[in-house]
């Protein structure tokens, strides 16, 4: 799965890219607001998590502009140090899927992510198959009639990007854009 990282700290932008990376994530790591709206004009995410206090932009302000050019389906879990409950209430309202207050512990955003990614709507399913094949997107395990594979993080992704074309061609220009970062 894809993730857009917006967060304006060096050394937590990279220690929250390395831990999802190894994980299983692709994820494209941005320290500005115009950045992350430019990517997603050009990059299709299956989630972000937003840092609310950025440089360049109020992050209330580009959650907005990202529902505005993408809609509801990708969703979002704010990263912040803002602590009070009337902000928490206002990142939700503003249309966060999740609210997580710094400094947290990485095991847990990583569970928060995979939370919102299970919810409801119309984002993509979290099961896939084919045949006997099964992909669990969540949780990140292949099975073949419920004996687990063995696979590495591309093999995962790969495979995701396979499942989801549904017996369409796929161009390696979207498998490269899907399986590595920017």
């Amino acid at each position: 799965m894809r993730i857009l990282l917006i967060e304006d700290h060096p050394t937590l932008r990279e220690v929250v890219h390395d831990h999802l990376t190894g994980r299983g994530f692709v994820v494209d790591a941005f320290a500005g607001g115009q950045d992350a709206l430019a990517a997603v004009e050009v990059v299709g995410y299956d989630a972000m998590v937003l840092d609310l206090g950025l440089p360049d932009l109020d992050g209330l302000d580009l959650l907005a502009g990202i529902r505005a050019r993408v809609g509801w389906a990708l969703p979002a879990l704010i990263v912040t140090a803002r602590d009070a409950v009337p902000d928490r209430i206002r990142g939700l309202d503003a249309g966060a899927d999740d609210y997580l207050v710094k400094p947290f512990d990485l095991m847990e955003l990583e569970a928060r992510l995979r939370a919102v990614l299970r919810r409801p709507g119309d984002r993509r399913t979290e099961l896939l198959s084919l045949g006997r094949l099964q992909l669990d997107r969540v949780r990140r395990e292949a099975s073949v009639g419920g004996v687990p594979l063995a696979l590495q993080r591309r093999e995962l992704a790969l495979l995701d990007q396979l499942l989801r074309a549904d017996g369409r061609v796929v161009v390696r220009d979207l498998l490269e854009e899907r399986l590595y970062g920017l």
